[in-house]
């Protein structure tokens, strides 16, 4: 039976509640109302009001009170309602939660996961449509999930309240109502999400993660219809990178293009090309190109779809490697 992705982190905070009485949900409006996007629906009315918590309306709050929680064996799923939300609550993010298991030497765990529901395409106002990942990627001692299909949506949710690091959970909600029939499989014990690769090629290895993947997927369907072969990988986890996948893709292709949504400048497709350069320089063909957003504060609903990178500008980076290439070949010949 198909399922959306909005259905999938549900069952996955159900499954998680059930199993561990430990875990605690907390957020603004998550228990009567189920939430903005109604991802937490009907659990407050199984679970109670002391395991799924309506809080205040104080994002640095509910992640003070989660590290508390946590302090005491808890493990706290914090739902912040949109990514532009994140900030109030930055602090004690990046300067407590990241910190307390290094600072205790190992003493203190802090299995906190932050769901934020990020990226843009669903024409919101101010605030409510951001891609924050590159701070808290950015910030040792956070791990950082951005799953982009339903499967991965409750797997890797299941993985990541389960695991005794605090976990920035990036649920790209443009896809919130993408549908599936795929099985929702559960994790295997003590796991963490590698970075998989969704389609198969020989000629442009395509990185994406969250709401580009299926960017990435149009975009190989589109150039295997001009004869080029393009391999999808979806990187799952953003912290840690798994560079082992990609450049075992690269050195294959000999050429990388990065997407993401965020900004350009000092954003995770800098991180990647500049890692897969070190690794892999012998075999590239092309210096590795990124299809990013622009360097601008995110703008306005009517003018998104062209800050998002789309098909178009996909493919001319595609024709852009592949055209150097080419011209190499013709000029050895």
């Amino acid at each position: 039976m198909a399922t959306t992705m909005l259905k999938a982190l549900n069952k996955s905070l159900h499954d998680a509640l059930s199993e561990d009485e430990k875990v605690i949900l907390l957020g603004e409006d998550i228990g009567t109302l189920g939430g903005v996007f109604r991802v937490t629906d009907g659990l407050k009315s199984e679970f109670g009001e002391h395991r799924v918590v309506d809080t205040p309306l104080a994002e640095s709050g509910i992640v003070g009170t989660a590290i508390g929680l946590a302090y005491r064996g808890y493990r706290p799923v914090v739902e912040i309602q949109f990514d532009g939300f994140t900030y109030p609550a930055f602090d004690q993010l990046v300067s407590q939660l990241a910190k307390l298991h290094y600072r205790s030497r190992g003493r203190v765990k802090m299995p906190v996961t932050v769901r934020i529901p990020y990226g843009g395409g669903i024409g919101s106002p101010e605030h409510h449509s951001e891609s924050p990942e590159a701070y808290f990627a950015h910030t040792a001692g956070l791990r950082v999930f951005a799953p982009s299909s339903v499967e991965d949506a409750y797997t890797m949710l299941r993985q990541a309240i389960t695991c005794d690091d605090p976990v920035i959970f990036f649920e790209p909600k443009r896809r919130y109502h993408e549908k599936s029939d795929a099985e929702l499989i559960e994790p295997e014990p003590d796991s963490s999400p590698k970075a998989r690769v969704v389609r198969e090629g020989n000629d442009v290895t395509m990185v994406g993660y969250g709401p580009t993947t299926y960017t990435l997927i149009d975009a190989a369907l589109a150039a295997e219809d001009e004869g080029t072969s393009l391999e999808v990988i979806d990187l799952r986890s953003l912290d840690p990178l798994d560079f082992d996948t990609i450049a075992q893709s690269v050195q294959r292709t000999g050429k990388l293009v990065v997407v993401h949504e965020a900004s350009r400048t000092a954003g995770l497709g800098a991180e990647i090309c500049a890692e897969i350069t070190e690794r892999c320089f012998d075999y590239l063909e092309h210096a590795p190109l990124r299809v990013t957003g622009f360097d601008v504060p995110y703008p306005p609903s009517r003018l998104e779809s062209h800050h998002l990178p789309d098909l178009d500008r996909v493919l001319h980076a595609v024709d852009t490697v592949m055209a150097h290439h080419e011209a190499t070949e013709g000029a050895a010949q």
